[in-house]
């Protein structure tokens, strides 16, 4: 009896193996990098007598945001390596070169006022002048920040009645200082002032840890480090400072961020390397 005759399908042979990928074995993808560090670099770093100009080309860009010297000139050492802050510090800045340089600027964020109620200015004067003059940058597509104000009673009392004068046409940043000696502390002050304005993107232009203990400086450098790079409405912040020697007696030498040789302290070098920081 003859084999009976399989269907036309069965007589195809089988489908070759898939074969196995060949994808390459691709490197995990880094963290994408934040830059938000702003660099505070003195007007003394610049003087071509007592300066040292040529430490900016041992800082380490990857993680610096911008660089700001409280004055309305760029420095020539930064040599276009990162943003610039022009500052409108005092009424000083108002007039002449100063304020055709910040009037004139390519740079997109301007900062308004250091620690007015210190100079003093009125808060009345100050939202005259940010009506007259830097309402006009906005127009023009600048960014501009409020006042710096020191945090204490004194400043943020200032502040608030700044930001009520000025709420019709108000800034493009909450600009804060901080200094103390407590990492926990600092970060219930940043929090308080955002919640009063959360609407604004918070710019922190200068903070620094007070305590002569370099275990504590260090500790609280890293824990407000690691937590602004982390908090999406810190859009940047500054620590103090890099200058050759400190400005005055209330910052603690163990923050200093140069020495008087103009090389960068360890701290200063964790803050260009480090992210997190360790």
């Amino acid at each position: 009896m003859a084999a009976p005759s399989l269907p036309p399908r069965a007589n195809k042979p089988p489908p070759p193996p898939v074969p196995r990928s060949t994808k390459p074995n691709l490197p995990k993808r880094l963290p994408a990098i934040k830059k938000k560090r702003c660099l505070l670099w003195d007007w003394t770093c610049t003087d071509e007598k007592n300066g040292v100009p040529w430490a900016m080309d041992n800082i380490d860009f990857q993680y610096v945001s911008s660089v700001c010297n409280w004055n309305a000139w760029t420095p020539p050492e930064l040599k276009d390596r990162a943003p610039f802050r022009p500052m409108v510090r005092t009424e000083g800045q108002l007039e002449g070169w100063e304020w055709t340089a910040i009037s004139d600027t390519k740079e997109p964020i301007i900062h308004f006022f250091n620690e007015p109620e210190r100079i003093p200015i009125a808060a009345e004067k100050a939202a005259d002048i940010w009506t007259e003059r830097m309402v006009p940058l906005q127009a023009k597509g600048k960014k501009v920040s409020s006042p710096g104000c020191a945090s204490d009673p004194g400043g943020e009392a200032w502040l608030d009645k700044f930001m009520s004068l000025t709420s019709s046409h108000p800034p493009d940043f909450l600009n804060l200082h901080y200094y103390g000696p407590d990492g926990d502390g600092a970060i219930a002050y940043l929090e308080k002032l955002h919640a009063k304005y959360p609407g604004l993107p918070v710019i922190v232009s200068e903070i620094a840890c007070i305590s002569r203990d370099i275990g504590q400086v260090h500790a609280f450098t890293k824990q407000l480090v690691n937590w602004m790079d982390e908090t999406d409405w810190i859009f940047e912040y500054a620590f103090f400072g890099c200058m050759p020697k400190p400005a005055d007696d209330f910052v603690s030498p163990q923050a200093q961020l140069m020495n008087e040789d103009g090389s960068f302290t360890a701290l200063m070098k964790k803050l260009m390397t480090e992210q997190p920081m360790t």
